[in-house]
């Protein structure tokens, strides 16, 4: 008896210094374990569900400029999935209300005559196509538009306003980001945007509320391609 607990204790100290010699040294060894740390613990916090061997093969592929297995659809698709299990978890009384108002809505939309679907989920309607080239994501844009709830409350309007706003397509809803990318300059489309690519679980002011899918009717006038930045990106 007193031989094996000899044994246990001789391993379990080889097992310490083992660790120890394993325990980062150099600057780039214990930042790469402190990012760990951050990374890991933000995740676990949020109590996703973390395939550590398929985060793995993601993270040296990126590090390694290899080819990765998901496109950026893809990758999108699996965020917004993610996003609908823990919405359908939380959501709960005129929230829960909103979100089965939307995708009732929308479900029923998206079998009317010329509507289209992306593979995130927008829909849009063509209500007048436009000529020449597309926006990308870099760059900004003029519109006027008019935004109302599934109800057809009005709640904000360019056009009431009588002038049309600028802005740019990566500073807006990822509803309006893909929307706008998809026409050109004297289009007018009607975007019916789920509430997961408008403002999710969050209310804007007093008629937008939490978990609301919107009605967009926009029309592009024009198109401010970004300049470079001072380090060459665009701005």
């Amino acid at each position: 008896m007193k031989s094996f607990c000899y044994t246990v204790a001789l391993s379990l100290v080889a097992f310490a210094l083992h660790a120890q010699d394993d325990k980062p040294q150099t600057l780039d060894e214990r930042i790469s374990y402190a990012y760990g740390v951050v990374v890991a613990s933000d995740l676990k916090n949020r109590g996703l569900p973390i395939d550590i061997k398929q985060f793995t093969k993601a993270f040296s592929a990126v590090m390694d400029d290899q080819e990765l297995m998901m496109d950026p659809d893809e990758i999108n698709l699996a965020f917004d999935q993610n996003q609908f299990r823990i919405d359908e978890q939380n959501a709960k009384g005129d929230d829960r209300k909103n979100l089965d108002a939307g995708k009732a809505f929308l479900a029923e939309n998206a079998k009317k005559e010329g509507v289209q679907t992306t593979s995130r989920g927008l829909q849009y309607l063509v209500l007048k196509e436009g000529k020449g080239t597309k926006p990308q994501i870099t760059d900004k844009v003029r519109v006027h538009y008019q935004g109302t709830l599934i109800d057809g409350t009005v709640f904000d309007s360019s056009i009431e306003r009588g002038e049309p706003i600028d802005f740019a397509l990566d500073r807006v809803i990822p509803g309006w980001t893909e929307g706008l990318q998809l026409m050109s300059p004297g289009a007018k489309y009607r975007l019916f945007v789920p509430y997961h690519m408008a403002y999710r679980d969050m209310a804007q002011g007093p008629k937008i509320k939490p978990y609301s899918a919107l009605i967009f009717e926009v029309e592009l006038i024009d198109i401010f391609e970004s300049k470079p930045g001072l380090f060459g990106g665009k701005r």
